[in-house]
């Protein structure tokens, strides 16, 4: 039997030395249960000692994975334990619902604080979830600059460039000198505390250019900036679209990039760090649509993980039910060959899936722009193709099988042709419906799933029964 004091006496050992990094995680990545049990049983006798020493040197990412997989009743506790040794970019690592949770039972004096040691883009992370009424309490507390900075990043719409932008970079005239530069550089203090480029403005705040830290570094100090610079590639408009901003990082191998206003005057950077989190972001986002579960998180409550569902679950019982009237029409072929209902969810599941790997093909493929109405019925017909090669294949298999299973080479025949039939039109399906939801403005990732399962359902049970009537019936 464990004796309390050696716990104690356990992690006052364990204060002494500190947890590395590495040491806090298991081999598959999650957080250590000996850690989470040592930080546990800190918390619940308040060891600020222990805390201070094993948690509160943390990376911010290190924190966030630790706030998500403690006790959701630790969690505030540990942040106000911590008090100012609690890194507050750590809630930028977290799922919304806990940020939520936690930035609400903290004093808007403690959030300010924590903003102005803040990179821009974290600090409306954070700021973005808070009602309007604190967001102006937090930000008035604010140094001028800096509120005045937040405040732009948060009138652009959120999931744009201007929303994730940093506003902290470096700017000067083309008519500086290098040496110039390398001064300013050497003796500002508000600059950013890392930096790859060096931004070119005429008077009015417009961007005419970009020079590279290296490119500094190799030129001599009497040179002129005007003279090395380049124009910038790929200026980003702070309206677009994040996801739209990620694919141009993709395309041509960014590290950072330029955000401009409307005038084309330099308003903030977007940094590749940035992107990584958006890129991951819109996977997860498409993955989660596709399941029809929206914008659901992993913390979120039983009720609000049922009410992101409950939305698509009733489109797919009103599909279900006309997948079920289709087979309806055929009730009397059934009762009288039990073996079509046996082999039903064969014809069905078949199709579904086929459909399903199409379909995520295709969302994909829109989301990253690989397909447009150049290339759209050239892959029309390459799916068509593996639809009916694929419905060859298992539709011979298949029926194969079902004739030795039911002693009936007529059972085995009649399936063979359904599947077939069901793989061309699931890959039709898969492919079709995306491109057409897409075209009219309907988000692909959301809506296509149930309509697909329903193509895929309703075709191969008319297809599967309908030829089972026709060939049994005119017997």
């Amino acid at each position: 039997m464990t004796n309390p004091g050696d716990d104690v006496r356990n992690r006052e050992k364990m204060s002494g030395e500190g947890y590395d990094a590495a040491d806090i995680y298991a081999e598959d990545g999650s957080i250590r249960s000996d850690y989470l049990m040592h930080v546990g049983a800190a918390i619940a006798d308040r060891d600020v000692l222990f805390l201070r020493q094993n948690v509160a040197r943390l990376h911010a990412s290190e924190l966030g994975d630790l706030l998500e997989a403690i006790q959701p009743d630790q969690r505030l506790g540990l942040v106000l334990l911590l008090g100012d040794d609690f890194d507050l970019s750590a809630l930028t690592e977290v799922d919304e619902t806990i940020r939520v949770e936690i930035v609400e039972h903290l004093p808007n004096d403690r959030i300010a604080a924590a903003l102005e040691d803040m990179d821009s883009d974290d600090a409306v992370y954070i700021l973005e979830d808070l009602d309007a009424e604190d967001q102006a309490e937090i930000l008035a507390k604010l140094p001028f600059t800096e509120r005045v900075r937040l405040r732009r990043s948060l009138d652009y719409p959120e999931s744009t460039a201007g929303r994730r932008m940093q506003t902290e970079f470096v700017a000067v005239p083309p008519f500086w000198t290098v040496g110039q530069t390398i001064d300013y550089m050497r003796d500002d203090t508000d600059l950013p505390d890392t930096f790859s480029q060096i931004f070119v403005i005429d008077p009015t705040f417009r961007l005419v250019g970009v020079v590279d830290l290296d490119r500094i570094l190799r030129t001599k100090r009497s040179i002129r900036i005007e003279t090395i610079m380049r124009e910038t590639n790929h200026p980003i408009p702070a309206e677009m679209d994040q996801e739209e901003a990620a694919q141009l990082f993709e395309q041509y191998d960014l590290l950072s990039a330029a955000v401009v206003d409307e005038n084309g005057r330099l308003v903030g950077v977007l940094t590749i760090d940035d992107v990584v989190d958006v890129i991951q972001e819109e996977a997860e986002e498409d993955l989660m649509r596709l399941g029809g579960v929206g914008d659901e998180e992993l913390s979120d409550t039983v009720l609000g993980a049922s009410r992101s569902r409950v939305p698509w679950l009733s489109v797919n019982l009103i599909t279900a039910f006309l997948a079920a009237a289709v087979i309806g029409l055929f009730e009397a072929t059934i009762q009288e060959i039990v073996a079509l209902a046996v082999l039903m969810p064969i014809v069905a599941g078949m199709g579904g899936n086929a459909a399903s790997q199409t379909m995520t093909v295709t969302v994909r493929a829109l989301a990253t722009r690989d397909i447009d109405i150049h290339n759209a019925w050239r892959v029309i017909r390459r799916e068509a193709g593996v639809g009916l090669l694929n419905g060859v294949i298992f539709g011979l298999l298949i029926g194969i099988v079902a004739g030795f299973w039911f002693q009936d080479v007529n059972i085995g025949g009649i399936i063979c042709a359904a599947i077939l039939i069901n793989m061309i039109a699931a890959a039709l399906g898969g492919i079709l419906i995306p491109l057409l939801l897409d075209r009219f403005g309907a988000d692909p990732a959301v809506s296509s799933a149930v309509f697909v399962t329903a193509v895929t359902d309703i075709t191969g049970f008319f297809a599967f029964l309908g030829l089972a009537t026709w060939w049994f019936g005119g017997r």
